[in-house]
């Protein structure tokens, strides 16, 4: 498998004579022929500024840098899970790469290869599916149909500015839709994707909502997208912050809903560290709750998002809750290789996860800028297993919990009875 680079233009090469190497964290590794799958379809090759790109010299097995050129990664589409970071050294020490998910990308039989596995079936999550022309349609009747609705104007900037497929699907009338709903949160993580301080060196790649919605715009987007028994509403998006702050008009939107139909679910992505508020709606008939984590390790966790007035106990009070009233929870779990494959980090997730019922594993590539992030966590205390050995060991301990990388509808046996519910 030959290294694979760039040249000043952008114009990609594999080398005739250098083998490809990448990254497990800091680790410089060799790349196995168990960890590489064909460049999915979606998925874009990309420069990393201001870097030189490392390969092996297949004789000596000593690493080269190859001065003069750029490393080249691929961004793999959602529901593949990268597993090694692409083989670099970085010129510029104080540099930033843009908030994405970088995977290691090799040359081999004529063809483009990532270190990446396949968690789910990307399929509707594939761009091909949202047409543009047909986009711009819906979104002018659907904004003709709702002239007032601001989360719906917003939601149509998502789609069409930012090509949110979550936002998309609420104009395709389809599959999973947004709900975002606050514009304030209760975490300041380390690369928020929407919202950064001046200081930070890394630029948001989207603009957060910047007006709190009334109850009855919740209700409108809700009734309009839960048409089908598949239908998926969600609070909590990128472009909003923690949407449980809002537990005051999102409660009484979600009964008023469930008044009127039982079509579809409700679903919150949230950090689930207001475990009062999660409560109220979990009791209002909330279906699905998607926890996101980095870690079940303080450090670890309180590095990365950086929680104001709660900790890591709240969010795992809030998920056993939700789980103890049929609520199907799932954890979106944020995975940067060399990190999520450390034996302590593997532990203490796995242990979480039993503790609070958890159905679901959504495997999710960290974007995140690696040096910034390696020195900010704790260091690795105990073996690094690689990921594809870790995801291994995850199936072994957790038999009954699914891996994959987006909200499920739950199983029959598992789906919440409407009545269940509190008044």
């Amino acid at each position: 498998m030959q290294l694979v680079y760039a040249d000043e233009k952008g114009n990609v090469f594999d080398h005739p004579e250098l083998l490809a190497v990448a990254r497990n964290g800091d680790i410089l590794t060799e790349i196995l022929d168990e960890e590489l799958i064909p460049l999915p379809e979606g998925a874009t090759l990309v420069s990393l500024p201001d870097t030189v790109p490392i390969g092996m010299d297949p004789d000596t097995g000593e690493m080269v840098k190859l001065d003069g050129y750029t490393a080249v990664g691929a961004l793999i589409p959602q529901g593949f899970t990268r597993l090694l970071l692409p083989g670099y050294v970085k010129t510029d020490k104080t540099s930033k790469f843009p908030l994405f998910g970088y995977t290691a990308v090799v040359w081999k039989d004529e063809r483009f290869w990532v270190a990446g596995r396949k968690s789910d079936d990307p399929h509707q999550w594939n761009p091909l599916n949202f047409p543009m022309d047909e986009l711009r349609q819906r979104v002018e009747k659907t904004l003709e149909l709702f002239p007032n609705n601001r989360i719906l104007q917003h939601l149509s900037h998502c789609a069409l500015e930012y090509e949110c497929l979550t936002a998309s699907n609420n104009f395709f009338h389809r599959w999973e839709g947004s709900l975002p709903v606050s514009y304030t949160c209760n975490a300041g993580c380390y690369g928020c994707i929407s919202e950064q301080p001046e200081d930070s060196g890394f630029p948001s790649p989207q603009t957060r909502m910047n007006f709190k919605p009334t109850e009855d715009e919740l209700v409108e987007v809700m009734l309009h997208h839960l048409q089908t028994p598949e239908s998926i509403i969600s609070f909590g998006q990128g472009c909003e912050g923690e949407p449980s702050t809002m537990a005051g008009i999102i409660v009484p939107a979600m009964r008023r809903v469930r008044e009127q139909t039982d079509m579809g679910y409700i679903n919150i992505n949230t950090n689930a560290g207001l475990t009062d508020h999660i409560k109220g709606i979990v009791d209002a008939g909330l279906d699905l709750m998607r926890v996101s984590t980095i870690s079940a390790i303080d450090e670890h966790y309180n590095a990365y998002y950086r929680p104001r007035g709660y900790t890591l106990e709240n969010v795992a009070r809030s998920a056993e809750y939700a789980a103890s009233k049929g609520v199907y929870t799932s954890i979106n779990y944020l995975c940067f290789p060399g990190v999520f494959d450390r034996e302590e980090e593997m532990e203490a997730m796995i242990a979480f996860i039993r503790r609070t019922g958890i159905k679901l594993i959504q495997l999710r590539n960290l974007n995140i800028d690696p040096e910034s992030y390696l020195a900010m966590i704790p260091p690795a205390k105990g073996e690094i297993f690689g990921m594809k050995q870790a995801i291994e060991i995850y199936q072994q301990e957790l038999p009954d919990v699914v891996i994959g990388s987006f909200t499920h509808v739950p199983p029959k046996e598992l789906r919440r009875r409407k009545n269940q519910a509190q008044p």
